[in-house]
């Protein structure tokens, strides 16, 4: 299977570097991208928005004379669900790490700070403590010296989604941050931030306890997990 890998904010291909071995050992093809503006730190990121980085990813699936697998973390998973709008039946199954499909209209965070028209890695201090389980100093100053700010339009720019075959391409949940349980418990109540999730026909859950970041704080059970998920198509 190609499985298509696709960073979170401040992150580029290399953040997989922990996990594409796993995948490819298992026989898969492992695709990380870096998207647009994410480089360097040098590189320009003016007027770069979320529909360049759908794009991007809508250009890797078809590259590929086949059905890909896509996995985005974070922010990411944004990208990956619009990317299933464009090419529902190209899109075998969409991983979500610790993340979940973007409704049309939402944006993936407008309240991160921005600098000089970009958004840099913020003091840990704006993050939630849930965000930063597992993430000891160590990996915090080795993740901090790799980060690359992210342009401002792809975090502040509106979902737009148009197809809704989306929801019959499947997808799996790895739930870091909150337990299964507890996204199962907002699905069940309908709440308006999982109402993209609620309309998906086939989702399944597997549970990753760790912080936002799991390719840091726990790369073997992240690919196992990404492993697992991909073993169901």
């Amino acid at each position: 299977m190609d499985i298509i890998l696709i960073p979170g904010f401040w992150l580029d291909a290399s953040s997989w570097s922990e996990i594409t071995p796993a995948l490819e050992r298992a026989g898969h093809r492992a695709h990380p991208l870096t998207l647009p503006g994410m480089e360097s730190r040098e590189a320009d990121r003016s007027g770069i928005g979320l529909r360049d980085h759908i794009d991007a990813v809508v250009a890797a699936v078809d590259a590929i004379d086949a059905p890909v697998v896509l996995v985005g973390h974070s922010g990411g998973g944004a990208i990956a669900h619009a990317v299933a709008d464009k090419r529902p039946d190209r899109i075998a199954r969409v991983i979500y790490v610790d993340s979940a499909p973007l409704g049309a209209g939402g944006v993936i965070n407008d309240e991160l700070p921005v600098v000089d028209g970009e958004i840099p890695l913020p003091d840990w201090n704006v993050f939630e403590d849930e965000d930063l389980v597992d993430l000891d100093d160590g990996l915090r100053a080795s993740f901090r010296a790799r980060s690359i700010p992210t342009p401002k339009g792809v975090a502040f720019d509106e979902q737009q989604l148009g197809d809704e075959r989306r929801f019959d391409v499947p997808i799996t949940v790895i739930c870091c941050e909150f337990s299964s349980a507890m996204v199962k418990a907002w699905v069940e109540q309908n709440l308006p931030f999982v109402k993209e999730l609620v309309a998906i026909k086939d989702v399944s859950y597997i549970d990753l306890p760790t912080g936002h970041w799991p390719q840091f704080t726990k790369p073997a059970e992240l690919a196992d997990a990404i492993l697992s998920a991909v073993g169901r198509d």
